[in-house]
């Protein structure tokens, strides 16, 4: 069992573990802001025209190695083709 259990906890620790906690709790509150504020954008953004969906998936994309993304894309291609939900060009 660990040093640190119910009772056990004292001055510092306690300190320390209560400065964790509401370090925890105020990343958690700007995380949530955090997210609504990139929802306002989407809705700006779908307001005038663009399409939410799309946006999310192009700053998903943006995110990754282009090499990953190239590789993401030519199986993506090929599925398709397969499907015969595109003809190969």
């Amino acid at each position: 069992m660990s040093d640190i259990q119910g009772s056990d906890i004292q001055g510092t620790t306690r300190d320390q573990l209560r400065a964790f906690i509401e370090r925890i709790e105020r990343l958690e509150e700007e995380k949530a802001a955090t997210a609504t504020d990139i929802r306002e954008v989407y809705a700006e953004a779908k307001s005038m025209g663009f399409d939410a969906k799309t946006l999310r998936t192009v700053v998903r994309l943006r995110k990754q190695d282009a090499n990953e993304r190239q590789e993401q894309e030519a199986i993506l291609a090929t599925y398709m083709v397969a499907l015969g939900m595109v003809t190969q060009e």
